[in-house]
């Protein structure tokens, strides 16, 4: 396979952003906002936005249940943000009705790095990737612990902020915000290397 069929999970987010991150990447980005869109892509990544918005959203669309079983058979994932909370297993402080789709084994926080007036920038070592990424951390969550088949793959500050296990990556941070596409190409790599 070499030009994967990648969606962005587009019911909230910087949807846009990831499209375009995605093309740059070599990949042929599409929105999914149905299960019968879903069922036509590769691979998916779940952009920023707010988790608890998301989650509800994605049972208002039919979504929450064909991501899960998709993500459960190996579709490649990549959540950004957001989307690092909706693949936690756990979630410490979530809010009311809040669910995730699952898929990595970790315990995430929200917010974790403050409100919105404390975004920041960051350059962030990524293990698999060549040179620091420059990480743009907004409301940005962190990830407490993994279990035993998750993989670190990035500290900030003494935090988890890139986690994979095994089809599935996850970041603390905004790459699509960059302009900077090698996590959206790690991300391609992966997809190829799972067909």
């Amino acid at each position: 396979m070499n030009t994967p069929v990648i969606g962005v999970l587009a019911l909230q987010g910087d949807v846009r952003e990831h499209l375009i991150a995605l093309a740059a990447a070599d990949a042929v980005a599409r929105p999914v906002r149905r299960p019968e869109e879903l069922a036509e892509v590769d691979g998916l990544v779940i952009p920023g936005g707010e988790s608890t918005t998301i989650s509800k959203l994605a049972h208002l669309f039919g979504m929450m249940e064909p991501l899960r079983e998709r993500v459960r058979a190996g579709m490649p994932v990549y959540g950004t943000c957001a989307g690092l909370i909706m693949l936690a297993e756990k979630i410490l402080d979530p809010r009311s009705g809040q669910e995730t789709i699952g898929g990595i084994d970790m315990i995430v926080r929200r917010n974790a790095f403050g409100r919105q007036n404390e975004s920041f920038e960051a350059s962030v070592e990524v293990r698999g990737v060549d040179t620091p990424v420059e990480g743009v951390f907004i409301r940005a969550p962190w990830v407490e612990s993994v279990g035993a088949t998750a993989e670190v793959l990035a500290e900030y500050d003494g935090h988890i902020v890139a986690v994979r296990q095994g089809n599935a990556l996850a970041t603390s941070f905004h790459p699509e915000l960059t302009g900077d596409h090698r996590m959206h190409g790690l991300f391609v790599d992966m997809v190829r290397a799972a067909h």
